[in-house]
């Protein structure tokens, strides 16, 4: 099943169950890969929107929401942080699973030892290889901060 297909029946099953908040987030989803197909098609590389473009784009809205969710705590707005968690949590939900730091530690390590990479200046290398390998899984907001750490020691 495809990602848009799932998340169309996740919408179609928060409309029977009349539940607002998923409701609202399921058609800025929808809406937004309406937008994506309309892009696509009436560009010069003509193509159909497939489940990579989508996760791009879930990923893009995460990082919305996240960088929303710090404001929103740092201005004491709880009102407004529940509503960008909830929309978050649904975002997520249709993406793999992210590694924790400490898992996104060790794939750093070994793909750094793998490479040879001892300074700052082979981390392009590094971070290539790990999106070759990982694009899904991980977090490169953290990675390059992590990535940094290691390299530096070396």
């Amino acid at each position: 099943m495809s990602l848009k297909v799932k998340i169309e029946t996740e919408y179609k099953n928060a409309l029977k169950s009349k539940d607002k908040n998923k409701i609202s987030t399921y058609r800025l989803i929808l809406s937004s890969i309406k937008d994506l197909d309309i892009i696509n098609r009436s560009g010069p590389n003509k193509k159909e929107t497939d489940d990579e473009d989508i996760k791009k784009l879930l990923k893009k809205m995460m990082k919305q929401r996240a960088e929303s969710i710090d404001i929103y705590k740092k201005n004491n707005r709880s009102d407004l942080l529940e509503i960008e968690q909830n929309e978050f949590n649904i975002l997520s939900s249709f993406l793999p699973k992210q590694l924790n730091e400490e898992e996104t530690k060790k794939i750093c390590e070994k793909i750094i030892s793998k490479l040879g990479a001892n300074s700052i200046k082979d981390m392009g290398k590094v971070m290539g290889e790990l999106k070759k390998q990982h694009a899904d899984e991980i977090d490169f907001s953290k990675a390059g901060a992590l990535l940094k750490q290691l390299l530096n020691k070396q």
